[in-house]
């Protein structure tokens, strides 16, 4: 009997065709679930449904689409100790979804891995709604990933309290290569006369413009200079944000739909480094906005180029309400 197991054993691991092919299977698991020491766990296990639906409220189609070759008692487990570190049911569903190898995570690296953060002065809801928002940060090493990032965090920015403050805003932090990305695009910034005060105020505030790689970084600092935006103003790391996510063919078709619209190249300009968030609207939106602008009689292209912050609001939610008050 041991030896039919094992040539059963070998035939499934060796023989993925057999997995690929079998359309009722729409997860393959990790081979690092199947050992020759727990041949008894091989076999499909009903347990793992009840335990997800029953116990924990799973919606029975997810848990459905979930692998059978689970151990219930050690899903039951984690799903328990998640739960009681605040994890709400919608937030586990999200995690067991996006890596059903979760459910079998040792409680003990679960804990090392929560105290971390606990001892940064974040609290389990913040906990739970920062690891449900980037579920890679379960899957990374304390050693060499998460410790090294959150002591580079404390070194730039001076205390556990303000590296807790961070990560509240995005908690990529955690996960990203901040040797590569974060580190060098501060001293960009810092080569730029930005004061490191500033240059952390901004960090705060638009922490997505830090994660960029640094060749982008210096790339979008030159567009900024090029365009006459002060590099002691409030709105360069703005300037810088546009430049990072909208390439060169997006540009120019903004600025060409503004073109179309009555705005001369010089009105552009003036616009941007007024307001250079407003360019991260698409075109079409920013033609939507300016027509209705301007279809109320009350605004020209002038007084937008004076006030492009209109732009950025919203015309069902913002800008037509106001214009149906002041019609009053």
């Amino acid at each position: 009997m041991i030896a039919i197991a094992r040539k059963n054993l070998s035939c499934l691991v060796l023989s993925p065709n057999s997995f690929l092919c079998n359309s009722n299977l729409h997860f393959l698991p990790p081979i690092h679930f199947f050992s020759t020491s727990r041949i008894n766990t091989l076999a499909p296990c009903a347990d793992i449904h009840d335990v997800l639906v029953n116990k924990h409220q799973f919606l029975p189609e997810l848990a459905s689409r979930l692998p059978k070759f689970r151990d219930p008692q050690k899903a039951d487990s984690v799903l328990s100790f998640l739960k009681e570190n605040s994890f709400t049911t919608a937030q586990l569903q999200k995690l067991v979804m996006y890596d059903p190898r979760i459910l079998g995570f040792t409680i003990e690296g679960l804990e090392s891995k929560f105290k971390v953060f606990q001892d940064l002065g974040l609290s389990s809801e913040e906990i739970a709604k920062m690891i449900s928002s980037n579920e890679r940060i379960l899957q990374s090493s304390i050693a060499k990933k998460i410790i090294p990032n959150l002591s580079m965090l404390k070194g730039l920015l001076g205390s556990n309290d303000d590296v807790a403050r961070l990560l509240k805003r995005l908690s990529w932090f955690v996960v990203h290569d901040l040797e590569k990305t974060l580190m060098p695009n501060v001293e960009i910034l810092k080569r730029c006369s930005i004061p490191m005060e500033r240059i952390l105020h901004l960090l705060y505030g638009l922490p997505r413009a830090f994660l960029v790689k640094s060749d982008i970084m210096r790339r979008s600092v030159d567009k900024a200079i090029e365009f006459g935006v002060p590099r002691t103003s409030v709105v360069f790391i703005y300037a810088l944000c546009v430049f990072h996510f909208t390439g060169e063919g997006m540009w120019e078709v903004k600025v060409q739909t503004l073109r179309d619209l009555g705005f001369s190249d010089d009105d552009v300009l003036a616009m941007f480094r007024k307001q250079p968030s407003v360019f991260r609207i698409s075109g079409n939106k920013m033609k939507n906005k300016i027509e209705f602008l301007i279809a109320t009689g009350k605004f020209s292209v002038s007084s937008i180029v004076a006030c492009p912050v209109a732009l950025s609001y919203n015309i069902e939610r913002r800008l037509g309400p106001r214009m149906q008050i002041l019609r009053l």
